[in-house]
């Protein structure tokens, strides 16, 4: 038995595709940025592939927030290590001042 459904891969090579007039609109600065979204997409094709969807762009889109929410995630780490670290830096600066 085949599938119903494009493989998700398939489906967002077309919509990659379909949007290019898009991206080739848009200013060089921002291209990159374009590229980026569907990088992103693809970082999560198998997991959407698994669960072939019927409309793959809802997936796209599903994977889009998956990808912002997982940078969102990593960033707050790092402003949260980043943060201890100038705390206890101030720590340390009054500890010294005081001694």
């Amino acid at each position: 038995m085949g599938r119903t459904n494009p493989t998700y891969r398939d489906a967002l090579r077309r919509l990659e595709s379909e949007w290019e007039p898009m991206r080739r609109a848009l200013r060089r600065e921002y291209q990159d940025d374009f590229d980026r979204l569907f990088d992103r997409a693809r970082e999560f094709a198998d997991a959407a592939g698994y669960a072939n969807p019927p409309d793959p762009e809802r997936a796209l889109v599903l994977s889009l927030l998956l990808a912002h929410e997982v940078e969102l995630r990593r960033l707050r780490e790092e402003r949260d290590a980043n943060g201890n670290r100038a705390d206890d830096d101030r720590r340390a600066d009054r500890e010294g001042a005081d001694g």
